[in-house]
């Protein structure tokens, strides 16, 4: 199974700007499509953004315009350019591979956390 590690979180003001990364085992062409998910304290997992393996993009509204999703097949590494964040942004993020029916389909990492705030 792909193993994946989320990093690049941290604190940072609102109006600010953070870029993940996953970096994965293996191949993640092998997905369907990867996906970057949060969870803020005392809420359910939700996703933010997905690309699939054809590049094609999707964002949660609250995140459209502000986040941009993508890959590079070649090192296995998934990103999320966060900007103009928002304390409500403030989560734990995470990615995983999807199958064609979007659903997860390795063991969830630990997660990297962003905690936006002045």
């Amino acid at each position: 199974q792909v193993q994946l590690v989320e990093s690049g979180g941290g604190l940072v003001q609102p109006g600010g700007s953070l870029r993940l990364s996953c970096a994965a085992s293996g191949s993640i062409f092998g997905f369907y499509a990867m996906g970057w998910y949060r969870q803020a304290p005392g809420k359910q997992r939700e996703l933010v953004a997905s690309i699939t393996r054809g590049g094609i993009t999707n964002y949660v509204d609250s995140v459209k315009g502000r986040f941009t999703i993508s890959r590079d097949n070649s090192k296995d590494i998934v990103y999320l350019q966060m900007n103009s964040l928002k304390p409500e942004d403030t989560a734990v993020y995470y990615c995983n591979g999807q199958n064609v029916f979007r659903v997860t389909m390795s063991d969830w990492g630990q997660g990297t956390q962003v905690t936006v705030s002045s």
